[in-house]
């Protein structure tokens, strides 16, 4: 695969945005496809793709534009009637290179030059397979959108992620004022009878998204948005979602203790927190390899529980305190916290999260650089594309200016093609995330694969 192209606009009236995003696309294929002299490929005002093999485009709308999901993209596989399969989601916030809109109208499409038999595109009324078709497609990764409102939303990306042989997912819960609206036209047929939306393409509810086979190459990365502001604790003793007990005592005396906080000013309790944060990780976690490619690497020490390190990397879920339980002196988390889990109290923090995300960038950088004794050449070029899908109260309001965290990810990375959303929840592995980013890239074929 080349690189791919990718375009991106914002006016009040769709139509305009969608010509401009057009004009943005005409220009890069006009510049990588053979001239057409007939001038065939203009006709009735498509815009035709030439050679370029581009079947599959990724399509991300802010909510300002949900209602006319459906004309949007007939209006796009009108003009381009080569991208026989879109994927993407509407989001309060999307994002382009060095760009972000978040609540505004605003448009973002990149095409992927990518063979149909290296990817499937896939939805709750068309699920992914192990194997699909006579060609025996098997799924290695998978770009996901889910609704935040499915029951059971965990367990179905655990469940998904199982259906890859790379056991790997990057993605998003999709969610806007418009509810979720996520966006998968296959060419594989229409789904007739299930609704406008679906025959057109658009979904609420469940998974969505496409997969990858073993040829398409990526590499990810889970950024963090937090810091530690205490040291790292063994969970002990838990029921659910209730933590009991840390390193053998009652939970919520380890906590008080740790924030310095007496239930004797309860007002200042409640607003220390509403600013703290709770990230742990699993035991499975902790067990698992250091990795790399498609997994990501291990990430960096915080402090020590016995010998078992936290990391705020890769493994590292943050979850919400919602509540106390002063009668079994124990705290409440937004999600199951697993005996044996190693826990640390956290708070966002603007400069831990840039300094992170520089961090991923690089790592990838380095993936991609040439091994000793290969030739040459800069990393950056041997990216197809990018997808980045950023936690919804992340984006320029968290980083400090408008598109600053899409700038902070240009100006490390490079000048790269990308699109993304601002998710609910961010995908990446099996795990459903909070307060992260997860950086994908798609690396190009080598010269003659």
């Amino acid at each position: 695969m080349k690189r791919f192209l990718q375009a991106h606009a914002t006016h009040p009236h769709w139509p305009m945005a969608a010509a401009l995003v057009l004009a943005q696309l005409r220009a890069q294929l006009a510049a990588a496809a053979p001239a057409d002299p007939a001038g065939q490929g203009r006709a009735a005002g498509r815009l035709e793709v030439g050679q370029a093999v581009t079947p599959l485009g990724l399509l991300y709308l802010t909510d300002h534009y949900a209602d006319a999901a459906a004309d949007i993209l007939d209006h796009l596989s009108a003009e381009l009637p080569q991208v026989t399969d879109w994927v993407g989601a509407v989001g309060v916030g999307i994002c382009a290179s060095g760009a972000e809109y978040i609540d505004e109208p605003g448009l973002a499409v990149m095409l992927c030059d990518l063979a149909p038999s290296r990817y499937r595109v896939f939805s709750g009324l068309a699920p992914l397979g192990a194997t699909q078709g006579p060609e025996g497609f098997v799924p290695q990764t998978a770009l996901v959108h889910a609704d935040p409102a499915t029951p059971d939303v965990t367990e179905l990306v655990q469940e998904l992620a199982e259906r890859t042989l790379g056991h790997y997912l990057f993605g998003g819960l999709a969610a806007s004022r418009a509810g979720s609206l996520q966006i998968a036209r296959s060419s594989r047929g229409g789904l007739a009878g299930h609704g406008r939306e679906a025959a057109a393409g658009l979904f609420r509810g469940g998974l969505s998204g496409v997969a990858f086979g073993p040829d398409v190459g990526i590499v990810s990365r889970v950024t963090q948005g937090v810091r530690a502001v205490s040291p790292a604790y063994r969970v002990t003793a838990a029921r659910a979602q209730c933590v009991d007990e840390l390193d053998g005592q009652p939970a919520l005396d380890v906590l008080l203790r740790a924030l310095d906080l007496s239930l004797d000013d309860l007002p200042a309790v409640v607003a220390r927190l509403r600013q703290t944060l709770v990230g742990w990780q699993a035991p499975a976690a902790r067990a698992s390899a250091p990795r790399t490619g498609q997994e990501g690497q291990e990430g960096r020490h915080i402090g020590h529980v016995g010998r078992v390190p936290l990391r705020l990397g890769d493994d590292l879920l943050v979850r919400h305190l919602v509540g106390l339980d002063p009668a079994r002196r124990a705290f409440v988390v937004a999600d199951e916290v697993p005996v044996g889990s190693t826990l640390t109290l956290c708070a966002r923090d603007v400069q831990a999260a840039r300094t992170d995300l520089v961090r991923i960038c690089a790592e990838i950088r380095d993936e991609l650089s040439p091994e000793e004794g290969e030739a040459g050449g800069d990393p950056v070029r041997r990216i197809a594309g990018a997808v980045y899908v950023s936690c919804n109260g992340r984006g320029g309001p968290h980083f400090g200016g408008p598109s600053a965290e899409l700038q902070i990810v240009r100006h490390a990375l490079g000048d790269v093609p990308l699109v993304g959303f601002f998710a609910a929840g961010e995908i990446a592995h099996h795990r459903l995330y909070g307060y992260t980013g997860v950086l994908t890239v798609f690396v190009a074929d080598a010269p003659g694969g």
